[in-house]
């Protein structure tokens, strides 16, 4: 069993750094967002495809966590607070406060927003919740 979880934390963990790897070239190709701009649908796209990666990125990195702590502790936490609390005293993640916002964001990227709501979430992911991520990847 604790083959199999190694394995599987392995590939989870690969998993992680390649969707970060695509944030961050997404991060390359998007500028800042003018919440009073009428972008058409292709002006749109580096948004759009930097808010799907993005959720690709929390959700493969909340399965790691999962996973590793299995193979650390062959137990897993009762909720979302104790698993990001056990992966800050890990150091896999540097603020687990950040990583709550994260998981907002993310559910809430799929619903329509104001422009000046949605140049907020831009801007979160842009700034502190890549960072997080680039910090989550780099760990091994």
């Amino acid at each position: 069993m604790t083959n199999n979880l190694q394995i599987l934390a392995k590939q989870n963990k690969e998993r992680v750094e390649s969707s970060v790897i695509l944030v961050e070239a997404s991060l390359s190709r998007v500028k800042q967002f003018d919440p009073s701009a009428n972008y058409s649908a292709i002006e749109l796209e580096p948004f759009d495809a930097l808010c799907d990666r993005f959720v690709r990125a929390v959700e493969v990195s909340i399965q790691f966590f999962k996973t590793y702590e299995k193979l650390k502790e062959a137990i897993i936490s009762d909720n979302f607070r104790d698993l990001l609390l056990k992966m800050e005293k890990w150091e896999l993640i540097s603020e687990m406060p950040v990583w709550f916002e994260m998981r907002d964001v993310r559910n809430r990227v799929v619903h329509d927003y104001l422009p000046e709501q949605r140049k907020n979430m831009y801007d979160d992911i842009i700034t502190r919740f890549s960072s997080e991520l680039i910090y989550t990847k780099e760990k091994r």
